[in-house]
C-alpha cells in the first residue's frame, strides 16, 4: 500500500469509528469468500457493516475515538463489525458465530465500555431499537383503545337496558 492510500484508509476508518455505537472484533481465518459475503449481507440488512483492515492501520484509526479500547484485540486476522445501533452488530455476529465455528468473537466496545465475549452476547440478547420502539408504541396505544372501549361501554349497556324494558313492555 502506498503512503497516500494508507492515510486515506486510516481517515476512512477513523470516520467510521467516530460515528459507531458499537464495535465487535472477531477472528475470521478459515471462512470462505461465500461465508464472508453472507456475513456482510446479514450485517448490511441489520444496519451494520463489516471491515477487514490491516491491524496496524486500524489501531492508528482508533486513536481519539470512543472505541479505542478494542486496540489490544487487533491481533491476527481480525474483522471489525460496527453499527450505530448498539444491538445490531452483536446480534448478527453472535448468530453468525453459531453456524460458523471459524468465526470467533474476541470482544468489542460500546462507546467507552469494553466488552468481553459475554458482554457481546448480553448485548445480542437485548431487543433491537426498532423492537423497543414497537413495544413503546404498543404500550402507548393500548390505554387509548381501552379508554375508548370503556367510554363506549356504559352507553351500550344503557341502550341494552332500555331495549330490554321496551321489549318487556311490548310483550305485556
Amino acid at each position: 500500500m502506498e503512503r497516500a492510500a494508507k492515510k486515506e484508509a486510516v481517515e476512512a476508518l477513523n470516520g467510521l469509528f467516530q460515528t459507531t455505537g458499537v464495535a465487535i472484533v472477531a477472528h475470521y481465518s478459515g471462512l470462505t469468500v461465500a461465508q464472508m459475503q453472507k456475513l456482510r449481507s446479514q450485517m448490511k440488512q441489520a444496519g451494520a457493516q463489516v471491515k477487514v483492515s490491516k491491524n496496524r492501520l486500524a489501531k492508528i484509526a482508533l486513536e481519539g475515538t470512543d472505541v479505542v479500547a478494542i486496540g489490544p484485540l487487533l491481533k491476527g486476522p481480525t474483522v471489525i463489525a460496527t453499527s450505530k445501533d448498539p444491538v445490531a452488530a452483536p446480534k448478527v455476529a453472535i448468530e453468525f458465530a453459531k453456524t460458523n465455528e471459524q468465526f470467533v468473537i474476541l470482544g468489542g466496545s460500546m462507546g467507552k465500555t469494553v466488552l468481553n465475549v459475554d458482554g457481546v452476547k448480553a448485548l445480542a440478547a437485548l431487543p433491537s431499537l426498532d423492537e423497543l420502539r414497537a413495544k413503546i408504541v404498543g404500550l402507548v396505544v393500548a390505554p387509548a383503545t381501552k379508554l375508548a372501549q370503556l367510554s363506549s361501554a356504559p352507553a351500550a349497556k344503557l341502550a341494552r337496558v332500555i331495549q330490554a324494558y321496551a321489549s318487556k313492555g311490548e310483550a305485556a
